[in-house]
């Protein structure tokens, strides 16, 4: 098997990438896309909390297509919370004129269909811990990006990485230690993760951090 740091994205899949609309650097896309391709190898589904407009569902996608899983993406398209109007990250082309508010779905099926990789991808549609609270089977890989308050990047957690394989990997998006450079959330549920005795970090890349299951503790 080639070395960790030799595990790219075929050109195609990386333009397609970069072409997606969306918010991850490339550095951060590329230590995703590795992660993915080394959890895929468990033979597991690969789920990613926080859809958007499919930028970095492409890697997953393309991960899982490879290994013969699935990639599942969780979210309820509405957009989160510094994605609305007035706000720092707000597209005014993806809101629905109908009904006046933020509507991500058509987008991200444009962008898998343009990437080829639709039927390797399964959109779970609705607020992550409803979808949590139903899902009933062990995953190879969680990869956890949806809204940044406390209550939404806890709930992720608490709903998701319990599902997490022994050997899996939790990969937390928008960590930062500094306040000065970002929110907190995603790292308080990044110290949660590392105190509850159930993972090991593997890796940082700028603000991704990737985990290893390799506890049996409970994860929360």
């Amino acid at each position: 098997m080639p070395a960790e740091s030799a595990v790219e994205p075929s050109p195609e899949i990386l333009a397609a990438f970069q072409a997606a609309k969306g918010f991850m650097p490339v550095g951060e896309g590329l230590a995703l896309y590795r992660a993915a391709v080394e959890a895929a190898a468990l033979g597991l589904p690969l789920l990613e909390v926080g859809t958007y407009c499919g930028r970095s569902t492409i890697l997953l996608a393309d991960a899982a297509r490879a290994a013969g899983v699935t990639a599942l993406t969780v979210d309820h398209h509405r957009g989160s919370e510094e994605q609305q109007p007035g706000w720092e990250y707000h597209d005014p082309t993806v809101v629905d004129p109908e009904v006046g508010r933020m509507d991500t779905l058509p987008t991200f099926r444009r962008t898998l269909h343009a990437a080829g990789l639709e039927d390797h991808v399964v959109a779970l549609v609705g607020r992550s811990p409803q979808v949590a609270a139903v899902w009933g089977g062990k995953l190879g890989f969680v990869f956890i990006d949806g809204g940044h308050t406390d209550e939404h990047a806890n709930g992720d957690y608490e709903g998701w990485a319990p599902h997490v394989a022994e050997g899996g990997l939790l990969v937390i998006h928008d960590v930062f230690p500094d306040p000065a450079h970002g929110g907190q959330a995603p790292y308080h549920v990044y110290l949660r993760a590392l105190e509850s005795g159930a993972f090991t970090e593997v890796s940082v890349t700028d603000s991704l951090r990737v985990l290893r299951r390799t506890g049996a503790g409970t994860a929360i």
